[in-house]
């Protein structure tokens, strides 16, 4: 996994990934709790969100810099290398 010394720019996007997954994952939690109306569309789209954003931190554990654009949807897709816990 790369880190703060060695790849700091690196390092710094998958912090972003992270903190953008948060960040959304609290605004899914407001909207859950206070909108009456929200339903199962506006979770699959929320949720969506939240895992294309922790997807592309585990994509982005081993890439020192920025990825191509080319690599933005094998990035943001759930990775075929690790397993969900229960």
């Amino acid at each position: 996994m790369i880190n703060r010394q060695e790849h700091p720019m690196g390092w710094s996007f998958l912090l972003y990934e992270l903190s953008d997954a948060q960040e959304h994952l609290g605004t899914l939690l407001k909207e859950i709790i206070e909108n009456p109306e929200y339903g199962e569309e506006e979770l699959r789209i929320d949720l969506g969100h939240v895992f294309a954003h922790l997807n592309r931190a585990w994509y982005r554990r081993n890439v020192p810099h920025d990825f191509p654009e080319s690599d933005w949807d094998k990035a943001s897709a759930f990775p075929s290398d690790i397993e969900p816990l229960a």
